[in-house]
């Protein structure tokens, strides 16, 4: 180190230009020379792939956003001041849990005063059947009484279902994932005074259901409106996805959808359950919108989650398939293969018929069997010895990278997430 020191800068400057040199002329000679002393006895660089069956398959790709099966916007279907919130945002409740309650004293009386004019009617009733001479003028007054306690019939009835919606309750099990409530608040309820119970699809329950946002249902007592609490689902998820107008037609219900996400670590699995029949149009490009239910147990889902999806709309399995670098095609469209003999050294060249391919394989329809021994070439005598830039065939993979077809089993059957991602390459 010290000599190093006490050298002239110009003198390490040659020398470290000296290594370099080194470095490159030894990288050259392993990579050019090597192969060239390959050719020149005339033996090309091949390998041996054994012809197998796999899975192909043919996808669509596209991208959406996860979000729960399950969303439900409730709020008091009555008027009232806030009394109690039970609940705060990240709880996990069950489906008839209470989130919250207003007060009680003007539904109880409403109540009282319903049941009051009931008995008022029942009693007239009474009287005008007690009077009944069988006259029509007398059947009449029995039928106008009838209809009077009718009517009070129902104003009980709304009455008491009121006092039920005084306690809000979860439509369902899930997570609370807004609260827009305060103890105080005063709460206007989409039929005020009635207190007529149910919404819109996002009743919480017997015994205090509430009612949806969609409803019209408003917190008087801020300036937001909608929707009080927002309760989602954890046990069911679905991806809804978007499908370019070219590829939409090969999207049917049912079709097994597979995801992947930079935010999760395991594949998703899925199954189209609805298609959208209205486009919406990007840079003059339409696409639909496809609703994916994801099947399986999957844990680290969140609402908004990115996916990319490949939608399966057609399988094969059993597909007999080499690497496509181990077909050669003629002028005259004829394709031959080269099999290696049980001996292990003599050679043949076989004419074959070619289906689809996908990836690096390709499907052999006629010419060869499963376990039929095929030779791959990797290297072309002589190449890049006129001054290319690389001695490799045109497009032909580098050694060590996997090649040989797909791989064995495939997407599950029956839709569900597999212990782990499904085999099969994209068509």
């Amino acid at each position: 180190m010290q000599l190093w020191r006490r050298t002239r800068p110009w003198a390490r400057v040659v020398a470290l230009a000296v290594v370099a040199a080194l470095v490159a002329g030894g990288a050259w000679w392993l990579w050019w020379r090597q192969p060239a002393s390959a050719a020149a006895d005339g033996r090309p660089t091949t390998r041996t792939v054994t012809a197998s069956t796999s899975t192909m398959e043919k996808t669509v790709a596209a991208s959406g956003t996860l979000s729960p099966t399950v969303r439900d916007e409730v709020a008091f279907a009555v008027s009232g001041t806030v009394t109690a919130v039970r609940v705060a945002v990240g709880d996990t409740v069950t489906k008839g849990q209470t989130l919250a309650t207003v007060d009680t004293l003007q539904l109880e009386a409403d109540l009282l005063d319903a049941r009051a004019t009931l008995a008022q009617a029942e009693a007239r009733l009474a009287d005008a059947r007690d009077a009944d001479d069988g006259t029509d003028a007398a059947q009449a007054q029995v039928d106008a009484a009838a209809a009077q306690v009718d009517v009070a019939q129902a104003q009980v009835d709304d009455a008491e279902e009121a006092m039920d919606d005084a306690t809000l309750t979860a439509p369902a099990s899930g997570q609370v994932a807004a609260v827009d409530l305060e103890v105080g608040d005063v709460v206007q309820g989409s039929t005020a005074g009635s207190g007529s119970g149910a919404g819109s699809g996002s009743a919480g329950g017997a015994g205090g259901s509430g009612s949806s946002a969609a409803a019209g249902t408003t917190a008087a007592s801020s300036s937001s409106s909608g929707a009080q609490f927002v309760v989602v689902g954890t046990d069911a998820w679905q991806a809804e996805v978007t499908v370019g107008e070219a590829d939409v037609a090969d999207v049917q219900v049912g079709n097994q959808v597979e995801m992947t996400s930079d935010d999760l670590t395991e594949t998703l699995y899925g199954v189209v359950s609805s298609i959208g029949l209205l486009s919406t149009s990007s840079s003059g490009v339409a696409s639909y919108p496809v609703t994916v239910d994801v099947t399986g147990d999957a844990d680290g889902l969140h609402d908004g989650i990115a996916v990319d999806a490949s939608i399966v709309y057609q399988r094969r399995t059993d597909v007999l398939t080499v690497p496509a670098l181990a077909v050669s095609t003629a002028a005259d469209g004829t394709s031959t293969v080269t099999t290696l003999a049980e001996d292990g050294t003599t050679q043949r060249t076989v004419t074959v018929e070619t289906g689809e391919s996908s990836g690096s394989s390709i499907e052999i329809t006629s010419g060869l069997a499963e376990g039929d021994q095929v030779v791959v070439p990797t290297f072309t005598p002589g190449a890049g010895r006129d001054g290319s830039s690389d001695t490799r065939q045109g497009g032909q993979l580098p050694d060590g990278f996997p090649q040989g077809g797909f791989p064995q089993g495939g997407f599950p059957g029956d839709g569900q997430a597999p212990a782990g991602p499904g085999g099969g390459g994209n068509g």
